[in-house]
């Protein structure tokens, strides 16, 4: 039988090595893994002599086992939510890392994550950690994600901080579906008002117009000032809409440029309504984040650094460098947000009482729950506020547009009555 060199972790993340005989390269896995082993490197040591054929035969089983790596995969957030469910409860349930992969790899439920599995699986076989396996992978893990696994590896609580990240994932995917979802609505009303407006202008009023002239009675003003304004759309429609574009295009490629993203970022914040639930939920994902990370044994510079790689506004993510910048220099963190001047004082009396009783970490998951509420509570202000100002609106631009028609069919009646 054939013989394999290996590396492996024990359960208190010490490295061990050396040799083990087993039919075949998944034998030697389960050897180790019935061993409480966690497999770092597994090679095949060829013995020509003894076991030509059995080595030969071990290769060929290994090679049938290869898997063909397509590149890096792009995934869904809901993808990566599922992903880490998964790997966490089978660690949870008692299973190493290369043989709940293989339960992942053989799950058809799991579908895309099946071929992502399969590869992850590969690499750690040939001895690559778990968290450069992922960064390898697929992109969509980001540094945050692999920067956890990495520290579950170490510690060997790699169950735990995925099932945390899993719980944090989700937090996030809510968070950002309630904002979207407040914003489908008024969208929707303002896309039907312009419908409106347009058939009125192109379809009903040059019908109306038409039936006028047969009357050969002289045209009311506002009647002459629709017809005109309804030739001019039809006939420069495709400028209007040409000139609209441009300037859609025109402002993303502004903000877009380097030299003015910042600017925007910031001036985000300061739109009436949608600033503050900007605000509110930087505040809810940042503090997410950094108990996510702190609680999971990061340093707390450490996981101020991954928080900011994890914010994506320009102007916010400036705020958090001078936050860094302040902690490095070993100022408290509550002193260093009150310095920043851009936090409110729940906020910081929050964090100033964690850092007074040693539970920075729950301290931040309490805030993060009550800012969370927070957000809904204005989100629900301003579907509230929002959705009846679009509704009016409407009503005023089709009651307008009937007005100006029935006044011109008046008009023209009363005219040829006299």
């Amino acid at each position: 039988m054939p013989t394999f060199a290996y590396k492996a972790l024990r359960v208190d993340g010490s490295q061990i090595s050396g040799e083990l005989i087993a039919g075949d390269r998944h034998g030697a896995m389960d050897l180790l893994d019935r061993g409480g082993l966690q497999p770092l490197m597994l090679d095949l040591k060829t013995d020509q002599a003894k076991n030509g054929d059995s080595a030969s035969n071990a290769k060929s089983k290994a090679k049938e086992d290869e898997i063909e790596i397509t590149g890096p995969m792009r995934l869904k957030k809901a993808e990566i939510v599922l992903f880490t469910e998964e790997l966490s409860e089978l660690l949870g349930a008692g299973l190493q890392l290369e043989p709940a992969l293989r339960v992942m790899e053989n799950r058809e439920e799991l579908g895309k994550l099946k071929r992502l599995t399969k590869s992850l699986r590969q690499e750690v076989r040939d001895g690559t950690s778990f968290s450069a396996a992922l960064a390898k992978a697929s992109p969509s893990f980001g540094d945050l994600y692999c920067s956890l696994a990495r520290a579950g590896e170490v510690s060997g609580a790699l169950s735990t901080i995925l099932k945390r990240q899993a719980t944090y994932l989700t937090a996030i995917q809510e968070l950002q579906s309630k904002v979207l979802m407040a914003l489908i609505y008024p969208f929707f009303l303002i896309a039907s008002g312009i419908a409106v407006v347009v058939l009125f202008i192109t379809f009903l009023i040059p019908q109306l117009m038409g039936l006028l002239d047969n009357t050969n009675s002289e045209m009311p003003a506002i009647g002459k000032l629709m017809i005109d304004l309804s030739d001019f759309i039809r006939a420069w429609w495709w400028i209007i809409l040409g000139g609209v574009i441009a300037v859609v295009f025109g402002f993303i490629s502004y903000i877009k440029n380097p030299n003015n993203h910042e600017w925007w970022d910031e001036t985000k914040l300061k739109i009436p309504l949608f600033g503050k639930v900007i605000k509110t939920r930087f505040f809810v994902q940042f503090l997410e984040t950094l108990a996510n990370l702190v609680g999971n044994g990061l340093t707390l510079l450490r996981a101020l650094e991954l928080s900011r790689e994890a914010t994506p506004n320009l102007y916010l993510k400036k705020i958090i460098s001078r936050i860094i910048e302040y902690v490095g220099d070993g100022s408290a963190l509550s002193r260093t947000m009150k310095r920043v001047g851009f936090f409110p004082p729940l906020l910081l009396d929050i964090v100033a009482v964690g850092e007074q009783t040693g539970h920075i970490g729950e301290s931040l998951e309490r805030a993060a729950n009550r800012y969370d509420r927070e957000l809904e509570k204005d989100i629900a202000k301003i579907s509230a506020l929002i959705q009846p100002v679009i509704v009016v609106a409407m009503a005023l631009l089709v009651g307008i547009m009937a007005y100006m028609m029935i006044s011109v069919i008046f008009d023209t009646i009363s005219g040829l009555n006299t």
